[in-house]
């Protein structure tokens, strides 16, 4: 039986913080997942319009294995000066690593396209998110965070739906934790056709995003295909997330895992992956628990990141509330508890 950890969140991994600053205005923000020491990350993208900052690093033969942090901001390429921020912060605490007396903190960043969702833009002679990107940091430490409209989930959107940041965790059987941090701001749908409901819901813990279930009978518009925008255009989208995990892994390991986590995209989103998102993950192993049997638990972590990330995205989604300049629904605002929708049990 699936298990959720304490704070059904990030935070369920050991030796992680999380901050999220935004503005209300902009219609845009930031979240940022710092490790109280360097972490084992690497990285996996399987959109087709990404936009990154020190993501050839991770690469498994590359020299530098561990990170301090790991930023998601809203902003498209604006965005990724957020990630100087944190560095900022960072090095103001003594953190990063060590180049004769220098310390530089590694702090790789991905971004997603919400400059057109109603906020104002117009943010004058420099863009906000270096500034955005120091708050996060200096907001993080291990206090429960709310879901939805915060940090870069704030500008986020979907086909249908007002987007959002969302999390979950996962207990595997081999004892170890896997949670993910993910902003939702996909091309596609979380919900199945012009029902309430989730994509995910074959994965969901009790009722984290809803307890709804399936839809019985299957709706005829399932599968209709529907996009963001009238016509989507390159750039206007993108899912980002952290997967998680306290186990002891490689950076090729983590690798696997970031590969894995991208199925939980598959599932909760229709569709995912396009040529007009860009679709990334960040696996971050923070080696508190060794692996006993490596391959069983490498398949035992994976299966696990794959249904925590699905969960993840339906989260982010159920719980985002609505802006005073919003282009599209919440969630919320279409439909309410008195939903009439025969449930499917699962």
């Amino acid at each position: 039986m699936r298990r959720a950890g304490p704070t059904n969140s990030i935070l369920d991994v050991a030796g992680l913080t999380v901050g999220h600053a935004h503005d209300r205005r902009l219609g845009s923000g930031v979240s940022v997942v710092i490790a109280d020491r360097p972490s084992i990350a690497a990285v996996h993208v399987m959109g087709g319009a990404p936009g990154t900052r020190d993501t050839d690093l991770l690469a498994p033969e590359e020299t530098v294995e561990r990170v301090d942090a790991l930023v998601l901001s809203g902003g498209s390429a604006f965005g990724l000066d957020a990630a100087g921020g944190v560095q900022a912060w960072l090095r103001n605490q003594g953190r990063g690593f060590a180049v004769g007396d220098v310390h530089v903190p590694i702090v790789p960043a991905a971004i997603l396209f919400d400059l057109g969702n109603g906020g104002d833009k117009n943010w004058g002679r420099f863009p906000p998110y270096r500034d955005l990107g120091w708050a996060a940091a200096a907001d993080a430490d291990d206090s429960p965070f709310p879901l939805g409209t915060i940090g870069a989930g704030y500008g986020c959107t979907t086909a249908d739906l007002i987007g959002g940041l969302g999390s979950a965790s996962q207990l595997t059987p081999s004892g170890h934790t896997v949670a993910a941090l993910v902003a939702v701001n996909a091309v596609g749908s979380a919900v199945i056709g012009d029902t309430d409901r989730f994509w995910a819901a074959p994965h969901e813990i009790g009722d984290e995003f809803g307890g709804l279930g399936l839809p019985s009978p299957w709706p005829r518009e399932a599968d209709t295909v529907k996009l963001k925008g009238a016509v989507a255009t390159t750039g206007t989208s993108t899912t980002i997330a952290v997967i998680a995990t306290d186990a002891a892994l490689t950076k090729a390991q983590a690798k696997r895992l970031a590969i894995q986590a991208h199925d939980g995209f598959a599932r909760a989103l229709w569709p995912s992956h396009t040529p007009l998102d860009g679709d990334l993950v960040f696996a971050l192993a923070t080696e508190r628990r060794p692996l006993d049997e490596p391959l069983a638990d490498m398949v035992g972590l994976g299966i696990a990141a794959a249904e925590v990330m699905a969960r993840a995205i339906a989260r982010g989604v159920h719980a985002a509330r609505p802006k005073p300049y919003d282009t599209l629904p919440t969630w919320e605002d279409v439909w309410d508890d008195d939903d009439v929708i025969p449930r499917l049990v699962l």
